[in-house]
């Protein structure tokens, strides 16, 4: 309701609000050039189903920028060793990563064509089975 009442202040007639769930931001498919998530990727209880969602509302060029500290996900962070493997089990493709500050960075990915996703399932099962482990 904050941000409603705040984009109707500001007239902003391009903004939609959309209500997602953490697994699921409910976006319309194929509509986004780019998306950001900003120090919020480790708080994600399922990045697998999410990012798999999300790869369905992104266009074929689109990009994904994720902002995170770098500390451990116990530390409330990613490190960038884990957010581009977890990435790349989506098919994700990491264009670049740019340090921000000393314990932040800025991961910037390619989004994969929604119909060579894998499942959430099975990107969750290589993870299980070691496919990140720290290096």
């Amino acid at each position: 309701e904050l941000l409603a009442s705040r984009v109707k202040a500001a007239q902003l007639g391009n903004v939609t609000i959309v209500r997602g769930d953490p697994h699921d931001p409910r976006l319309p498919p194929d509509t986004l050039d780019a998306a950001l998530m900003i120090h919020m990727y480790h708080e994600i209880s399922d990045p697998y189903a999410l990012l798999w969602n999300l790869a369905r509302s992104l266009r074929p060029s689109a990009r994904l920028a994720i902002l995170d500290s770098t500390q451990p996900t116990d530390r409330h962070g990613t490190p960038p060793w884990l957010l581009e493997c977890e990435l790349s089990l989506a098919g994700y493709v990491k264009e670049r990563t740019i340090p921000i500050a000393r314990d932040q960075s800025l991961g910037i990915f390619r989004a994969p064509a929604p119909d060579s996703l894998p499942s959430p399932a099975s990107m969750r099962a290589r993870a299980v089975a070691g496919a990140c482990r720290q290096p």
